[in-house]
């Protein structure tokens, strides 16, 4: 147990540690009833030109349609449903027609599933979501060719940044994003409690209590230049 509680405080850091461990502790004590979530907000240029070159292309990158198969994404049929009445798309790899990684992105705002949240985005961003890279094809160039393709497009139609929450307990992805140059623009933590929800954030509107379920915070995320 020693060891275990050394590698969390090692990976995470003394803060972001006692949180995760007392989120654990929290949701197996309450059946997932109470629950602590702690993210940090990045903001990630768009690049104007591909960055991977000649690499990569036998992966090809398409816009799916809204008609997307829930077992080939494994995601639940609402849940695609509700992505698509927000207005979301979804960018797909594939590699000789074998699905090998997606993104999602959203412009405008974009309504969290994780916890009730609203966040809105000046028109130069959009927020990107739910970015995976199946196991078999993470050694490969699909993460670099989704975002290639991602930036060429939404910098097409005018946008600079790609928004987007990262667990605070997740500190490889964390990692990931700041190589790949983006800018930490906030945090916030989440603590709910059945139909209660409170949040404590470093943006716009800084603190909420949410008493139900039709009761959501709108997080205004600024983008770096516009940072104060």
């Amino acid at each position: 147990m020693n060891g275990k509680l050394r590698q969390v405080f090692r990976e995470l850091g003394i803060l972001d540690g006692c949180c995760y461990l007392l989120a654990s502790a929290l949701a197996r004590a309450s059946g997932g009833r109470l629950g602590i979530f702690s993210y940090r907000f990045f903001a990630q240029p768009l690049h104007a030109a591909a960055r991977c070159g000649s690499r990569g292309r036998s992966i090809e990158v398409r816009l799916e349609g809204h008609a997307l198969q829930p077992e080939r994404f494994k995601r639940d049929a609402t849940v695609l449903q509700r992505r698509s009445g927000q207005g979301a798309h979804c960018l797909a790899a594939y590699r000789q027609e074998e699905l090998a990684g997606f993104l999602w992105y959203c412009a405008g705002a974009y309504e969290e599933d994780e916890v009730r949240a609203r966040f809105e985005f000046p028109a130069s961003a959009v927020w990107d979501f739910d970015v995976q890279v199946l196991t078999e094809f993470q050694l490969g160039f699909t993460f670099a060719r989704l975002w290639d393709e991602a930036s060429l497009r939404l910098r097409a139609e005018g946008k600079r940044w790609s928004l987007s929450r990262i667990s605070a307990f997740n500190h490889a992805s964390q990692r990931a994003h700041l190589r790949l140059g983006a800018t930490q623009i906030g945090r916030a933590v989440f603590l709910r409690a059945s139909q209660w929800q409170w949040m404590a954030s470093t943006v716009w509107p800084y603190w909420h209590l949410s008493l139900g379920p039709d009761d959501s915070p709108r997080l205004r995320l600024p983008v770096p230049a516009e940072a104060p």
